[in-house]
């Protein structure tokens, strides 16, 4: 079936034409003009469909010999018979029989010879017609792999690693999974292109920040950065299990029997106390971010709950001070793919992405703006560079009100106290909705209503200097746009999107591997209030990131708070708000105790990303007063209740 994109109906017919009067008005240098896109002229019912294992050097799971990882391969047949190589795209994954990939749930399934016959998402279906091969990794410890899973450690980044060694010709793999007979990639050229959503872009991450050669382009889509900000904030878990759940949840039978040291061995490493241990450091990618070599395509949900944006905040930071190449996509739905909230343009930028930084195609898409930000459903923006050159760092300070609890957000040093006691039950939700209201269990800042839109790009902090009544306390810190608006609705079941019950097809298709995916369309929501960015910390942590300790009841702590990276403009008419709590339910377990807060006004503040500064704040709360806050580059950039899956497909 035909791919159906925005080139499918006139593009034949406009190339023919073209070709016409380039062959009667040209010279024949500029007619064999270098291509700028790649065109689908190979079969995919004909492709190569082959299988191989690669050894990964480890012997995860103590059986004596190395771990070999499977590998399926679907290529074009015709390259290799014209002599020709090709470049590779790559999802390497825990989740190919488990548990599926993409909004449909699709597994691998295989012919009986072993090779795979169902490819999980598009990926195959399109590419490989425009003269990609598309390989799809089981991580160790899953599906067809030897190994065991060691969420995102060494045995997880090795088995995808192994594979671009492999494909570079630095490798070994075999034609079986126990035999000696050796397969060779000779069919391709070694450009690798990782791609994946969730625990697949997180290794995507991994396997760039090793700085292995050939890699030359990754696509993490709602991806882990650093497994520590996946599980804790600052030693407040936010989720009730740990990565042992999680790596039994994708094992293999095999890794089951074969695994059970490494399953001890994450619990060890992994303490539910939230401190920094060595398992941590293993799957801290932002520390390595210095040996990417790699481009970097990364998309996020704005309201991702499950990988949140502190993932890709540090991430993307880190990065930029290493000078690579970057693009980014910020949607407003939650842990969804692009492919589901924005397909046309996904693919076709994916396409030519994918063109320039593997076949090396001067199509322009490295001098597009650099972030595209869904500011409502359905509605883009573009910034040339994110965050844009004006953000500076400024900060914002609470002070009282005229009543308890409800106090003002503005440029001055504040006075006085708030006091609230930690009550699980509540949520952000909760607190936003009772903003205007003294309450027990919140302390909430806000602005008058704003003259002028202001927009928030990137991450804020907010420190807090609080006195707790209890030896353990849990605080949470949320900024919030209070005002009517649609958005998508990211608390829902798809988070944001509505699967359809029609489709649409993306490539061609085989009787076992159809291109035709449901489609999908927004799901939204009228909201009188939208919390976009939030962060956490268990107070216990105040000294140090790393480990945390009692608290004495009755003496003052000072954290600070890393909230959530994001991009969101509120509006003229609207208020911004900073409200300081307890518990957040749903994203944060509660402490031990229950304990009541006071929090000191005058050593409380939030430094968020505005974009044009102190000025612009000051500007659009014209009528306020008070001398400009202090503005800094925003990290130096200036250009260039269950635990859940970190996948939530």
């Amino acid at each position: 079936m035909p791919t159906r994109t925005r080139f499918t109906t006139w593009r034949p017919l406009a190339t023919a034409a073209i070709a016409v009067l380039m062959a009667a008005f040209l010279t024949p240098m500029a007619a064999h003009a270098a291509p700028r896109e790649s065109q689908p002229v190979y079969s995919y019912d004909n492709a190569v469909r082959e299988a191989v294992w690669v050894d990964t050097g480890l012997d995860g799971d103590g059986d004596g010999r190395h771990d070999r990882v499977a590998v399926d391969i679907v290529r074009p047949r015709e390259p290799a018979q014209q002599g020709r190589k090709i470049p590779v795209i790559m999802d390497a994954s825990p989740y190919y029989s488990c548990c599926g990939r993409g909004n449909e749930s699709q597994l691998k399934t295989y012919d009986a010879n072993g090779d795979v016959v169902q490819m999980p998402l598009f990926y195959d279906n399109y590419f490989v017609p425009r003269g990609y091969a598309f390989v799809g990794v089981d991580l160790a410890g899953t599906n067809r792999s030897d190994g065991c899973v060691d969420v995102g450690g060494r045995s997880d980044i090795q088995s995808a690693k192994a594979v671009v060694d492999w494909l570079n010709g630095r490798g070994k793999a075999y034609t079986t999974r126990t035999g000696t007979a050796r397969a060779k990639a000779s069919w391709t050229n070694g450009k690798t292109g990782m791609i994946g959503k969730s625990w697949d872009g997180t290794i995507a991450n991994g396997v760039a920040a090793t700085g292995v050669e050939g890699l030359k382009t990754i696509v993490p889509i709602s991806a882990i950065s650093s497994w520590y900000d996946y599980y804790f904030a600052k030693g407040a878990p936010l989720y009730d299990s740990g990565p042992d759940w999680l790596s039994d949840y994708v094992d293999s039978p095999d890794a089951r029997a074969k695994c059970a040291a490494v399953q001890q061995k994450i619990v060890d490493g992994a303490p539910r106390t939230g401190d920094w241990t060595k398992f941590w450091t293993e799957r801290d990618y932002v520390k390595d971010a210095r040996k990417v070599k790699a481009s970097v395509f990364l998309t996020h949900g704005l309201q991702d709950l499950n990988v949140r944006t502190k993932n890709f905040g540090q991430w993307w930071d880190a990065l930029a001070k290493n000078g690579v190449e970057r693009k980014i996509w910020l949607s407003q739905t939650g842990h969804v793919d692009p492919f589901d909230f924005r397909r046309d343009a996904w693919v076709d930028t994916l396409h030519r992405w994918f063109d320039h930084e593997l076949l090396g195609y001067d199509n322009g898409i490295d001098r597009e703006p650099t972030a595209d930000v869904e500011r409502h459903p359905d509605q883009w923006v573009t910034s040339s560079v994110w965050p844009p050159r004006s953000t500076a760092t400024t900060t914002l300070r609470p002070d009282q009100g005229s009543q308890a609890g409800v106090g003002t957000l503005g440029l001055t040093k504040g006075d006085g106290t708030e006091t609230f006691t930690d009550d699980p039950k509540l949520s952000e939700t909760d607190w936003a909705a009772q903003i205007d209201t003294s309450t027990p269990g919140k302390a909430g800042f806000v602005t008058k209503p704003l003259s002028r839109d202001l927009r928030l790009s990137g991450s804020s902090k907010v420190t807090v200097t609080a006195t707790p009544t209890t030896a353990t306390a849990h605080l949470s810190a949320v900024l919030v746009d209070l005002g009517p608006d649609t958005i998508r609705d990211y608390a829902a079941g798809g988070e944001g999107i509505s699967t359809l019950t029609d489709r649409s097809c993306w490539g061609a298709s085989t009787t076992g591997d159809s291109s035709c995916f449901l489609n999908t369309a927004a799901k939204k929501t009228a909201v009188d209030y939208t919390v976009f960015s939030r962060g956490w910390a268990d107070l216990g942590n105040h000294a140090s990131d790393l480990k945390g300790a009692p608290l004495t009841p009755g003496k003052a702590y000072t954290i600070t708070l890393d909230l959530a990276a994001g991009d969101h403009v509120v509006p003229a008419g609207h208020r911004l708000a900073l409200i300081v709590a307890g518990t957040d339910r749903d994203l944060i377990d509660p402490p031990a105790d229950k304990p009541t807060l006071t929090v000191d006004l005058s050593r409380t503040s939030a430094r968020v990303p505005l974009v044009g500064g102190a000025s612009a704040f000051k500007h659009a709360t014209a009528g306020s007063s008070g001398a400009p806050a202090e503005a800094t580059d925003l990290d130096g950039v200036r250009a260039p209740r269950t635990q859940r899956v970190p996948d939530g497909d």
